[in-house]
């Protein structure tokens, strides 16, 4: 079967086993099975579960047989694989590897590309949708608190229709997601205002959005983004290893409109927080002193970072004392510094704010400084000059921007 770029399918795996553990069909999990075993990729790179399903855990896997392990979603895995794949597995420069990656992910992976840090001819990105993820130990929190649920019982949670789901084996519980973020719940500050939710920069995009009628829960909606992933769902499926379908037209209107509605409100999350920001990069960043004060230069931002690849750090060339501001007081030079590597690149991630001991909303603040930069360049980190732009009726190109 020859695919094609833009071309969409409802698809779901032909192997019983995947079908039966992975989300929605198991179309990933078959897709990564059969790179594998056919010698297309020497490893395969997904998520696994590790104590529970609020523990995600980067896993590189070069047996076919345990490509199952990545099989369905974990949301509170917030984690960024690029880094993975940039600092643990050398850029992929030795060795060809198939990502399953998010759209956060995938704008970094492209990102760590243009900067020669990991090799593009070697990788493949599986990309997945998604409308964010959450952060482990505040979602148990959530879930005893508002949900009156012991995290342990829950196995799955889903946004869906505006509305967070916990499921337990006694059924479901949902809330308003919206109400819940206005109360400081919900999905982390950095996905409430991400711009891509179907990652159209990956080689293939795949999710449940727009799966309708008798396939609904059963099958992946699947959409081809570049000539790799054409020729890899091609040779999958003529391999008899998923079965595709036409997409329902309605349901390519649905998931349209899902995009469209939430990339409407990661927009309105975007004004309120860089509302009040006015001035160049510099006045920017200086009417976040507040916050920076509270900074203790860890280095923790620094570490979990994806983007910071320099093998020797300039803030500790002569030993991290070198940076003024001493320790004790607002350190706002070890930010500077770091705003010189990141304001182009910033992708928007959020692992920088997840590891902060100050609760310093820095991916905010890079997130609204290289929002500056956007407006000036018209530069859009992670995504490549071919790379179609999410833009719709409801966000214009000047906003996105």
């Amino acid at each position: 079967m020859s695919a094609k770029i833009n071309d969409m399918y409802y698809a779901y795996s032909a192997i019983d086993d995947i079908k039966e553990k992975g989300e929605y069909g198991g179309v990933v999990t078959t897709i990564m099975k059969y790179l594998l075993e056919e010698g297309i990729v020497d490893g395969v790179v997904g998520v696994t579960q590790g104590h529970d399903i609020y523990d995600g855990v980067p896993t590189l896997i070069t047996d076919p047989a345990d490509v199952i392990k990545t099989a369905g979603s974990i949301h509170c895995g917030t984690l960024n694989i690029a880094k993975f794949v940039s600092k643990y597995l050398d850029g992929a420069r030795y060795m060809k590897l198939a990502v399953a990656c998010k759209p956060c992910d995938a704008m970094t992976i492209r990102e760590l590309m243009k900067k020669g840090k990991i090799i593009e001819d070697n990788v493949i990105m599986i990309g997945v949708n998604c409308g964010g993820t959450m952060s482990p130990v505040p979602t148990m929190n959530m879930i005893r608190d508002v949900y009156d649920l012991d995290p342990k019982d829950v196995i799955k949670e889903e946004i869906a229709k505006g509305k967070l789901i916990m499921e337990t084996a006694d059924g479901e519980k949902a809330f308003k997601i919206d109400e819940l973020e206005e109360q400081g719940m919900g999905r982390r500050e950095n996905c409430q205002r991400c711009n891509l939710k179907i990652p159209s920069n990956a080689d293939l995009a795949l999710g449940n959005w727009g799966v309708i009628g008798p396939l609904a829960g059963k099958a992946t909606f699947v959409e081809v983004f570049s000539e790799t992933g054409a020729e890899v769902l091609g040779k999958v499926i003529d391999a008899g290893l998923i079965a595709t379908e036409e997409p329902n037209p309605k349901g390519v209107k649905i998931r349209e409109n899902v995009n469209n509605f939430m990339l409407k409100e990661s927009q309105a999350k975007k004004e309120i927080d860089y509302a009040g920001t006015t001035g160049d990069i510099i006045d920017v960043f200086y009417q976040y002193e507040d916050e920076f004060s509270k900074c203790m230069k860890c280095y923790g931002c620094r570490e979990a970072c994806p983007l910071c690849f320099c093998e020797d750090c300039c803030l500790e060339a002569e030993g991290p004392e070198w940076v003024p501001g001493g320790y004790t007081p607002a350190a706002p030079f070890f930010h500077l510094t770091r705003m010189v590597h990141m304001v182009d690149a910033c992708t928007n991630c959020g692992q920088c704010s997840e590891v902060c001991p100050c609760e310093i909303p820095v991916a905010k603040v890079w997130s609204t400084v290289n929002n500056k930069v956007r407006e000036i360049y018209g530069y859009i980190p992670g995504m490549g000059s071919d790379d179609p732009l999410p833009f719709t009726d409801h966000v214009s190109k000047a906003k996105w921007l």
